[in-house]
């Protein structure tokens, strides 16, 4: 009776530690966290795998207030974006002499052209 009783409590021992080593490896990537917000819980393996497209670098191409400032930088007064092409963009303002346009290559940068 007595070894019945001991197979059977290793048993149930082996079938708790199985149950349990699971629930203990899925909780390393658990992090609690405590900050100006509050306590916190933060799961790290969450984002690991997650990509939406977005290109963390910033824009590829020229951004049209980054053109807008280049020209009102060159001398040009009441400047707008009058075209915005995938290869160009065009800024219309005026100087001292009248009206100017500027073009600026829709790259990183904004080269003038």
């Amino acid at each position: 009776m007595h070894k019945s009783l001991q197979f059977i409590l290793v048993g149930l021992a082996a079938m708790t530690g199985l149950t349990i080593s699971p629930t203990i490896a899925a909780t390393q990537d658990m992090e609690l966290r405590v900050g100006p917000g509050g306590v916190g819980i933060y799961d790290r393996d969450r984002d690991r795998g997650r990509y939406d497209g977005y290109d963390r670098r910033g824009p590829r191409g020229c951004d049209p207030n980054d053109a807008l400032d280049i020209a009102r930088g060159e001398g040009l007064r009441r400047a707008q974006v009058v075209r915005m092409s995938p290869r160009a963009i065009v800024v219309q303002g005026m100087t001292r002499r009248g009206p100017e346009r500027m073009t600026f290559a829709n790259r990183r940068g904004c080269p003038e052209i």
